[in-house]
């Protein structure tokens, strides 16, 4: 299942500008979250353990690598596809890591040595029931240290309809403003990856893979306070958001 180094060259370029129109000030979302993480570990171990969290094609991962290079980082995802674009694209950024967050046994797949001082994630946890995301934020309160943090970056709306419906709004508007929609979307991305017969194969994977009821009782539909209550529950001190435009918020927790 190899792939070559410009094949995946390609389609992580292509991955990065079509993630451009879901999540609001990208770029910006993901330097915040470096920043949180740099401000935690400062003063902290030599080589800080950092967890990514639906890593992706290792887009977070290989920046957070960029900031902190002496960090231990662990790609975790379910998706064989896009792991092995990471793997191909971000060799060193991250040691990756194929197994499903949330079920029987995901945190012992990680083989952590020492605890964490990080775990972050970006619009990727949204796919977890409300009881398996709270799950999930216990499972982390337990693998971090004291002190550490845990990061997540995406789209959380408002309880008031209202500010939710506005929020909304002032997002697409900043989208538009970026021309982020004059790119290709997510359906548009996989229907040309499939074109692909050097993916073949991964792509067969992955379909065989996918869960049947993945986006059913979605997490995204929580609103920001509903997470940081969750966030709370789960063992956590301080929890609040730190980073917000239109819907998308960067939300950190300190164990």
């Amino acid at each position: 299942m190899g792939l070559s180094l410009a094949t995946a060259e390609r389609w992580v370029e292509r991955w990065e500008c079509q993630q451009q129109r879901y999540a609001v000030d990208r770029e910006e979302r993901f330097t915040v979250i470096g920043d949180v993480v740099e401000q935690t570990v400062a003063g902290g171990p030599a080589r800080p353990l950092v967890v990514d969290l639906g890593c992706g094609p290792g887009s977070l991962a290989a920046r957070l690598a960029r900031r902190l290079p002496h960090a231990d980082i662990v790609g975790v995802d379910m998706d064989p596809l896009l792991l092995e674009l990471a793997r191909t694209h971000h060799p060193d950024a991250a040691r990756y890591v194929d197994t499903v967050i949330g079920e029987e046994g995901w945190t012992k797949a990680l083989r952590l040595a020492r605890p964490l001082d990080a775990a972050v994630s970006t619009t990727a946890l949204h796919y977890l029931s409300a009881d398996a995301l709270y799950r999930v934020y216990r499972q982390l309160a337990a693998l971090l240290r004291p002190g550490g943090v845990l990061v997540n970056g995406d789209h959380f709306p408002h309880d008031d309809t209202w500010l939710a419906e506005l929020a909304g709004c002032v997002g697409r508007r900043h989208a538009e403003r970026g021309r982020a929609f004059a790119h290709e979307d997510w359906a548009s991305w996989w229907t040309a990856v499939a074109q692909d017969p050097e993916l073949t194969d991964l792509l067969a994977e992955r379909r065989r893979r996918q869960p049947e009821s993945a986006t059913a009782d979605s997490a995204a539909c929580l609103s920001v306070s509903a997470h940081q209550r969750l966030l709370r529950q789960a063992g956590f001190g301080h929890v609040g958001v730190v980073w917000q435009y239109g819907a998308s918020h960067v939300v950190v927790a300190l164990r």
